[in-house]
């Protein structure tokens, strides 16, 4: 009887193991999924499961574009189709994605992705003698999957509506070449040295890196620069700044608060040591303005 018991016993209690077990497989296989049919209705787009990688992607094809590379009439799936892929990062979710972009699409979008949590990461072309310009702007982030969602979803909507209404090239009629501003507007708006070079008033701040073992810095291109052109109530600037990876979020932030337009974000080298992003730049306005924008950007560097 005592033998019988006991095997009664270990039959139940293998049993409650294996439930036990199986309850903290669900519940693994919970905590790493992805709620697919939350980030199709935030995001607005329609989306794929890739099993293998546990990533949902979802993809919004610019049907609504006619893109002439070379000669050649372009579709959707030749790489113009803005997309973002979301997956599973421990109690996170982390999204990465591109759109696909005209040029004046690229701020506007550009804005609202960092009004809403999403990271912009990168912003160039992938094509030459593309009619009309594309540019691709890449996101990322992590965090909350409803409000990476929300944040993409609001990004394909900018997207939408600004496709629908074409805006004209901003057009400052000035000469470059003419120059009258008041340098000294520009050096106690920025606080640095003002270069004169020609009719163009420039400023140059000096950053630093390593590349295979040797100082790289200002005079080998590791620098912010901004140059200026005009009067002092109409003038015109542009240039580049150079930032570490985690300051990029908040010069973005800060130069489209000041109305400066982003035209570029890339790197300039490989295998430096730390890793330097280089952002251009170009504005147009009044000197004081302007310079004011390009030091609140340097201010987040420095909060940094």
């Amino acid at each position: 009887m005592n033998t019988i018991r006991w095997f009664q016993f270990s039959l139940l209690l293998l049993c409650a193991i294996a439930a036990c077990q199986v309850v903290a497989l669900e519940n693994q296989s919970h905590k790493g999924s992805l709620d697919s049919v939350t980030i199709e209705k935030l995001t607005g787009a329609k989306g794929k499961l890739d099993a293998t990688e546990n990533v949902f992607k979802v993809s919004v094809p610019r049907t609504d574009l006619t893109v002439m590379v070379a000669g050649v009439k372009m579709i959707p799936a030749m790489g113009f189709t803005s997309w973002a892929a979301f997956k599973p990062a421990g109690e996170q979710v982390m999204v990465m994605g591109d759109m696909v972009l005209t040029e004046d699409q690229v701020n506007p979008v550009l804005s609202m992705a960092l009004d809403n949590g999403i990271e912009v990461t990168a912003l160039h072309n992938h094509f030459l003698w593309d009619t009309p310009r594309v540019m691709f702007m890449h996101i990322g982030g992590m965090g909350d999957i409803e409000k990476l969602a929300t944040g993409v979803g609001k990004v394909f909507h900018e997207i939408k509506k600004t496709s629908a209404v074409k805006v004209p090239a901003p057009h400052t009629p000035l000469v470059a070449s003419k120059t009258s501003l008041d340098p000294k507007i520009i050096e106690t708006a920025i606080g640095a040295p003002v270069e004169k070079a020609g009719e163009i008033y420039k400023v140059t701040i000096s950053r630093s890196t390593m590349m295979a073992g040797h100082d790289a810095g200002k005079v080998m291109g590791v620098n912010t620069w901004a140059a200026f052109a005009g009067s002092d109530k109409k003038a015109v600037v542009d240039g580049d700044f150079a930032m570490l990876e985690s300051e990029l979020q908040g010069v973005l932030k800060a130069l489209r608060s000041a109305g400066i337009f982003i035209t570029a974000i890339h790197h300039h080298m490989t295998g430096e040591s730390p890793k330097i992003v280089f952002l251009h730049f170009w504005g147009t306005g009044s000197v004081n303005d302007l310079a004011k924008g390009i030091k609140a950007a340097l201010d987040t560097q420095a909060s940094k």
